[in-house]
């Protein structure tokens, strides 16, 4: 099996059982809430969820692995999607699965081994990510990495009975090294 290894951290493919537990392991943040809670999606989907992860990487549109801390258990996953070969573009996504594990890092650190990975592997030149003004935290992660917030679209997203900004962040291969 392929790792990605960092400090506390690493980054493996994902199995079938992997994303079963994501799916049951997956809390919403209700006092921190970022992003829509979906309800009704039974652990069954995950199976789901795991041939789409297959398809796409045949395809060649996506990369999306696991986040392990390294006693071997997986918090997350992170993903480069919508992989444009002829641009060497696509943008980065991520979820921690349980409350428990997010803001420790684990999210920056998995980032920054997928960014390496694309940059590195792949000739990606570009990365980008988006996220709603209100998560602070995660433009604060992509910003300690080094994306450049280039714009954002005002009042783009409802959410919680408002409108809200959604952030647009970009990087580039020559700023990564």
């Amino acid at each position: 099996m392929i790792k990605l290894q960092g400090n506390n951290i690493y980054l493996a493919a994902l199995e079938r059982q992997d994303c079963a537990k994501l799916y049951n392991d997956t809390e919403y943040d209700f006092k921190n809430s970022m992003e829509s809670i979906l309800f009704g999606y039974s652990i069954e989907t995950s199976d789901d969820w795991y041939n789409e992860i297959q398809k796409l990487l045949r395809e060649n549109i996506n990369i999306r692995l696991g986040i392990f801390l390294n006693s071997g258990e997986v918090i997350g996953d992170v993903a480069l999607q919508g992989i444009d070969h002829k641009n060497r573009s696509c943008s980065v996504g991520i979820n921690i699965a349980k409350i428990e594990n997010r803001n420790k890092g684990y999210g920056t650190e998995a980032i920054k081994l997928i960014i390496d990975y694309g940059f590195g592997n792949i000739g990606l030149e570009r990365i980008t990510a988006e996220t709603l003004e209100i998560n602070i935290a995660a433009q604060k992660a992509l910003e300690k990495l080094g994306f450049t917030l280039e714009g954002q679209a005002r009042k783009a997203i409802y959410f919680k009975g408002r409108r809200y900004d959604k952030m647009h962040y970009g990087l580039l291969v020559s700023e990564w090294a």
